[in-house]
């Protein structure tokens, strides 16, 4: 259950990221000048996309809050925030599928 529990947590931190209403302003101003700086290039490109961003969220709910790979393998922490990661990653992308696939059949 802790796990389902995290990766929904990872699943809605992303959605707000991408698509959430509160971030437009930023994610427009980040979008236009995305040419200016190799580091807005890369987070122009990070929240565009749900995959790559919950990538990233996995890394930081795995630095910040619990770490489901450390909980159960018992890894060093390093090693145990990139599982994390990439864990989120296809947590993230399977619910994101499922919604997808039910919105589109409307």
């Amino acid at each position: 259950m802790i796990l389902f529990t995290w990766i929904i947590l990872a699943y809605g931190l992303s959605q707000i990221l991408v698509y959430g209403s509160i971030f437009d302003a930023q994610r427009q101003w980040i979008h236009a000048w995305a040419d200016a700086s190799p580091i807005l290039k890369f987070i122009s490109g990070l929240i565009s996309c749900m995959m790559c961003t919950s990538t990233w969220v996995g890394f930081f709910l795995s630095w910040v809050m619990f770490s489901p790979t450390n909980f159960l393998y018992d890894t060093p922490n390093w090693i145990s925030w990139f599982f994390d990661g990439m864990f989120a990653s296809g947590g993230v992308w399977a619910v994101n599928a499922i919604i997808e696939y039910y919105e589109n059949k409307k």
